[in-house]
């Protein structure tokens, strides 16, 4: 008699992504996936966003993966994120990769500096990238005392020899360490965010939102960071393909992170249908919260639609801006909005730096991309799309706290401006695409 014959156990080979940019350049999204055909597709789901077909929609969309097994840690005071960052500079083994729009030479930029220059001295590769005219206020004194320091230093196109390039700015602000952790959001490096500089000369301290993420996307981060890197002319580095779970395999715990950034060329359009295939998916809320808010037309049918259809649209934008005039050119599109059940908020107790959104408990975005034209057209951006419902339930309590320190915009309140702020409301408007 024979015993059972014993199969041979299946071996999985290993599964690796490369370090290639997603969506790559130039690419043509397909039609049904175009900001204005994929709410169809999104609206469609039984689910909403928490249906499952709403992230393989996502995938579609950004052609890019979607990675599990995240911590995500968020910050709305500023002290507190820069605190973190140079927390996880400081446990730096191999790499530091510092992305940032703005970068001043002042407290905040210091501090950052020095435990920059702490890391390099320890041996870890250390490179910064900063916006030329972002950070146009800062002195060249403080970028030759980075490279003295150990530290590689690039400025994303300055005005010679990129004078044809100027309106193309790195607007991003991305901090990975290890590729292992990573920062990103809304907040550039400077004295405004923290609480111990107190009042500014817009109000207090800028309301801002950034996150620390922890675990395999932190890797997409450092292909992101490649990127202007290579375009500011800094010397090549590499980055090893990361080892994905076996195919079947359990999906770890934590937050499932999308990373969706654009620069010219490459994922604008992108960005704008993971938008829209949010707002066209939710079923009970979609609350968001945008500093300079001053869209393109075919976004507000997208608002108005969701609130006609029972959806709590709620957008919280600046009552106080360090840019006037974008703030106004966004007040071009409030009657409309209001007229079809959007209710927007002004954030008045000081600067609202902020740039998210979250819909229904479950789906969120924190990043650097604003609702206006530079943001999709210009602007290298970096955004985190999460699928988690913790994540969710921590920015819809910020929202809520929020509003508390904001005024709702009325129709009748509104229809009753002075003819001159409708008369500015309105050219500014016109000037949207210029600013």
């Amino acid at each position: 008699m024979f015993g059972r014959e014993r199969k041979t156990p299946r071996r999985r080979t290993p599964r690796f992504l490369r370090p290639v940019l997603r969506p790559m350049a130039f690419r043509v999204l397909p039609r049904d996936l175009r900001p204005r055909r994929v709410g169809r597709l999104a609206a469609a789901l039984p689910g909403g966003v928490g249906d499952p077909g709403f992230e393989v929609l996502l995938r579609r969309i950004d052609a890019s993966p979607i990675h599990p097994g995240n911590a995500v840690q968020l910050y709305f005071d500023g002290s507190q994120a820069f605190a973190a960052m140079c927390a996880a500079i400081g446990d730096a083994r191999e790499e530091v990769l510092l992305e940032a729009y703005i970068l001043k030479d002042d407290a905040a930029g210091r501090a950052l500096a020095d435990a920059l220059a702490s890391a390099a001295r320890r041996g870890v590769a250390v490179r910064v990238l900063a916006d030329a005219f972002g950070s146009s206020a800062t002195h060249r004194s403080f970028w030759r005392e980075l490279e003295e320091r150990g530290i590689g230093v690039r400025l994303y196109h300055p005005l010679f020899p990129f004078l044809w390039y100027q309106p193309y700015r790195d607007h991003r602000k991305i901090l990975a360490v290890d590729r292992r952790v990573a920062f990103t959001g809304g907040m550039n490096i400077g004295e405004e965010y923290g609480s111990s500089v107190g009042p500014t000369r817009h109000g207090g301290t800028w309301r801002d939102t950034h996150a620390r993420l922890e675990g395999p996307v932190a890797w997409e981060m450092a292909v992101v960071f490649r990127e202007g890197w290579d375009r500011a002319g800094g010397a090549p580095f590499a980055i090893p393909p990361l080892a994905l779970p076996p195919d079947g395999a359990p999906a770890p715990p934590g937050a499932s992170l999308l990373v969706l950034d654009s620069a010219p060329g490459r994922g604008h359009e992108e960005t704008a249908s993971v938008l829209a295939a949010a707002i066209a998916a939710s079923r009970e809320r979609f609350w968001l919260t945008n500093a300079y808010f001053a869209p393109r037309r075919d976004a507000l049918p997208l608002l108005a639609a969701a609130a006609g259809r029972g959806v709590d649209v709620r957008l919280l934008l600046p009552g106080v801006s360090d840019v006037p005039l974008v703030r106004h050119a966004g007040h071009g599109s409030y009657r409309h909005l209001l007229k079809r059940g959007v209710r927007i908020f002004e954030y008045r107790a000081s600067v609202l730096h902020a740039k998210s959104f979250v819909a229904d408990g479950y789906l969120s975005m924190v990043g650097s991309t604003n609702m206006d034209f530079r943001s999709f057209h210009f602007n290298a951006e970096c955004n985190v799309v999460a699928l988690d419902a913790g994540v969710a339930k921590t920015l819809e309590e910020r929202f809520t706290a929020d509003l508390a320190d904001a005024a709702e915009i009325t129709l009748a309140e509104w229809d009753h401006r002075t003819r001159a702020h409708k008369a500015g409301d309105a050219l500014a408007r016109m000037l949207s695409p210029l600013l």
